[in-house]
Order: C-alpha cells, then structure tokens, then sequence
C-alpha cells in the first residue's frame, strides 16, 4: 500500500511533537532501526537509533529550551517527503533565542523514516538587555 500525505503528516507532527517536548524515547518512533539523520548535509550522517538518540539527547535536550515550531508545507513524492517548517527556540550554549526555517527531506520505508536531510537558517532574534524578541515565531 502507498504511502499518503495524512500518514507522513502525522510521522512529522511526531517528529514535531518530539522536538519541542524535547523527548529521546518519541523521536526515536518516527526512525527505521537503521536510519541516517543528516543534521549537516555536507557532514557524516548520524547514524541508527543509538547515534540518533545521542544526537537528541546533546542538540535537543542539553543545547534548546522553549522550542515552538509550526509546520508550513509538507509534499509527497512517492517515499519521498519535503517538509517545512519555522521554529524559535532557545539557544542554551550560546545564551539567545533564535528562529529557524527549515527544509527537511524525508525518505520512507515503509510507515518510518529511513533517512532525513535538512537544510535551515536560523538568526538570533534576542534584543539586548530585556531579552525579549527582535521577532516573534508566532508572527509569521
């Protein structure tokens, strides 16, 4: 049976749900045993539930706090899926809250991802002193 766009869309609201409630046990759920995770296309991918936990565990969980994020489009091509969304979060080692758009490219097996690639921006949008945005994530 084909893979549709209602079943991708509630893998990447999972995928979602786990970046903001910053959960290593949920983000696994979406990911085949054997998936790669290219958080930097251009790097060594991160590889299997053991590397893709490690990875949550440091740039998710010890590195964002008060993550937002809304899901702007999402395609389907086959197995292949793009999605894109905007997020704001707090950058805990660098001290500034920042908003970041993204393209992710999602390649199914069956009902799980086997391999993502993202591609994003992301700007500090901290003002000085106050700490209150330059821009908020709900304004767009």
């Amino acid at each position: 049976m084909a893979l549709t766009k209602p079943e991708v869309r509630k893998v990447v609201e999972r995928y979602i749900r786990a970046w903001v409630e910053q959960d290593p046990d949920l983000i696994l759920t979406v990911f085949t045993e054997s998936a790669t995770y290219h958080e930097r296309v251009l790097e060594m991918p991160i590889c299997g539930h053991k590397g893709i936990r490690q990875y949550w565990q440091e740039k998710v969980v010890k590195s964002q706090g008060r993550i937002e994020c809304k899901l702007l489009n999402l395609y389907l091509d086959g197995c292949t899926a793009i999605a894109e969304w905007e997020a704001c979060f707090d950058d805990v080692k660098q001290g500034v809250r920042k908003r970041m758009r993204e393209v992710a490219i999602l390649e199914f097996e069956g009902r799980l991802i086997a391999s993502l690639r993202e591609y994003w921006a992301s700007q500090d949008i901290t003002t000085g002193q106050g700490g209150e945005e330059k821009q908020s994530c709900s304004s767009h």
